[in-house]
């Protein structure tokens, strides 16, 4: 023993000599964590009480291509279920191959948020879930007795909304459609190592990744990325600092028309960074470690440099959950008539 002992000592010594050094690693503060929390295991519901063909029905819906004018787009179309629930282009493509203007933000986690759209021009996803099927550059579909008529003429779909909305004299109606597509989306949750981690299971980090997460947090980051959905709960001015380059969205001023929130957007939720991009309100920046540039430059006025980027990027990835593939599988059967 006493020569193991030895043999150690003078190997650290050996080290020391060499002008290596042997560095401890210090343990993140959990107070630190008291800005963030586990992901619940489904978004509450508020006013939309779930039931299982409601959600059912959702889920139907959500897949559903006759939402639009011509049958050839559904929910899925700009946010795949099965791609982190965002598109994979700058903005999307709808009726006609016309284009929007703003990047589709990632479904999973969004009923957590304080509003949806990156303008927050709709409170809940209820409300969110009928804007793309009528806007004229997405489904386009005319008006609101369309979708119904289209709907109640497939009798798969009399069954499926007499079963989500039972009692109701007529239940296909266009707010149903929401609720419906609503209840299924409160589902849409990715758990990943992050929760573990938070819940006290400190193996969940590697090394690399508590080091991404410590300089997450000396850069005052969690300000605006916090909670369980790390962001989604405010909004905050593109270019807090520095002015945004090449700035023209009015963001949230075109709902509120108030000179203070031009350049305004909802705060983006983390959870699944890694695998949603392109970034921010226009889909401009294509890669992550961009993103963290930007973003420490224009809304911090720091300078990260490169090592400390790819730091905390490695931390971000390790945000990426668990795609809930029995819950989001297209619905293949058809409802059977009672």
């Amino acid at each position: 023993m006493k020569m193991m002992t030895k043999a150690i000592l003078a190997f650290a010594a050996g080290l020391l000599a060499a002008g290596c050094q042997v560095k401890t690693v210090v343990p993140i503060d959990r107070e630190k964590l008291a800005a963030f929390a586990p992901l619940p295991p489904r978004i509450a519901d508020g006013d939309n009480p779930i039931t299982a063909p409601k959600v059912d029905l959702g889920r139907m819906l959500y897949y559903e291509t006759a939402l639009s004018r011509d049958g050839s787009l559904s929910c899925n179309s700009c946010h795949n279920l099965y791609s982190y629930g965002a598109d994979t282009a700058p903005v999307s493509t709808g009726f006609k191959g016309q284009r929007g203007n703003r990047q589709s933000p990632t479904v999973y986690h969004a009923a957590g948020h304080i509003a949806q759209f990156w303008d927050g021009r709709a409170t809940t996803v209820e409300e969110q879930a009928k804007g793309p099927i009528l806007n004229p550059v997405e489904m386009a579909m005319p008006d609101e007795r369309t979708v119904v008529r289209r709907l109640s003429a497939i009798p798969a779909y009399r069954v499926a909304f007499r079963r989500a909305f039972p009692g109701e004299a007529q239940p296909i109606s266009f707010d149903n459609v929401a609720r419906a597509i609503g209840a299924f989306e409160r589902g849409l949750v990715t758990p990943s190592r992050w929760d573990a981690y938070l819940r006290g299971a400190d193996e969940a980090l590697t090394t690399a990744e508590k080091k991404g997460l410590r300089l997450f947090l000396s850069s005052g980051c969690q300000i605006c990325h916090s909670g369980a959905y790390l962001g989604g709960q405010s909004f905050q001015k593109a270019g807090l600092v520095k002015p945004w380059p090449n700035l023209t969205d009015p963001g949230r001023a075109a709902v509120t028309r108030r000179a203070e929130d031009q350049g305004v957007f909802k705060v983006p939720s983390l959870r699944n960074v890694g695998k949603t991009g392109p970034y921010f309100h226009d889909g401009r920046t294509t890669s992550l470690t961009s993103a963290v540039s930007m973003m420490s430059q224009y809304q911090l006025g720091k300078e990260l440099t490169t090592d400390q980027v790819a730091s905390m990027t490695v931390w971000l990835e390790s945000l990426t959950g668990s795609i809930p593939e029995d819950y989001v599988w297209p619905p293949t059967a058809v409802v059977e008539s009672q």
